[in-house]
């Protein structure tokens, strides 16, 4: 399933202008301590967070994640949407909180 797949059957709301949605996703990881998500999340997951800041966008092109869900309806600030649009790092809002979005992903993608 592709990132724009997600998008559409979960009604996310793209933040940022990334050149392509069309990355594959291989599941989900959900944290928000960036450490964890550094040893633990891997290649092709989508990344659900209540962070905001630009240093999630280097954990995400670190591990290649495929985007980052930002719950709760948090927003990036202007610094954090420049390095996404220069890394090419879809970013995604959700008004849900983490809990009922990862449950959302995970039921979407056991039926892919």
């Amino acid at each position: 399933m592709k990132v724009s797949d997600v998008i559409a059957r979960l009604g996310l709301t793209i933040l940022n202008s990334p050149r392509s949605l069309e990355a594959e996703v291989t599941g989900g990881y959900v944290s928000d301590l960036l450490s964890d998500v550094m040893g633990n999340a891997r290649e092709g997951q989508v990344w659900i967070t209540l962070q905001t800041h630009k240093n999630i966008l280097a954990v995400a092109s670190l591990k290649e994640l495929s985007a980052i869900i930002l719950v709760r309806g948090n927003k990036p600030d202007a610094e954090t949407l420049r390095k996404s649009n220069e890394e090419n790092i879809p970013l995604l809002g959700t008004e849900y909180d983490a809990f009922e979005i990862t449950g959302q992903l995970y039921n979407l993608l056991k039926r892919a």
